[in-house]
């Protein structure tokens, strides 16, 4: 009998060590605004995420706990949050749209398990949706 549990116990720790996720790479791209009259960038991060037409940008924003926009002095700033959350840089490059630049920044991060991309950042449709409802 013992042996039988013994055998029980190795083939259950053995399917759940196979159930664990191997670490692979997920990417981030923080798009970052100024205007003239602002000395404070305004950061929105896709993941890849599913947007509205009309909400795409205004949605991915920044946001702290009570789902104020954050503000940061500069794209280094952001960079420096996000590696904080254990992101890394991978890439940049600016595209000018009218008189004003949007800086685009590609992140990653080496995750193990569904969700572990996202923690610690909140987003103002993430706020919206833990609020129960719409802004």
């Amino acid at each position: 009998m013992k042996k039988v549990l013994f055998i029980i116990a190795i083939v259950f720790a053995a399917l759940v060590a196979n159930a664990q996720q191997k670490p692979h790479k997920v990417y981030a791209e923080l798009l970052g605004e100024t205007n003239l009259m602002r000395t404070k960038v305004t950061i929105s991060i896709d993941f890849g995420q599913e947007t509205t037409f009309w909400q795409q940008h205004a949605q991915k924003q920044l946001v702290d706990a009570q789902g104020r926009e954050m503000k940061f002095n500069s794209m280094v700033d952001a960079m420096n949050y996000m590696g904080t959350l254990g992101w890394e840089f991978e890439q940049a490059y600016v595209v000018t749209v009218g008189q004003q630049n949007v800086y685009h920044w590609l992140m990653s991060k080496l995750v193990d398990e569904e969700g572990a991309a996202t923690q610690g950042i909140n987003t103002k449709q993430n706020f919206i949706d833990s609020q129960g409802g719409e802004e």
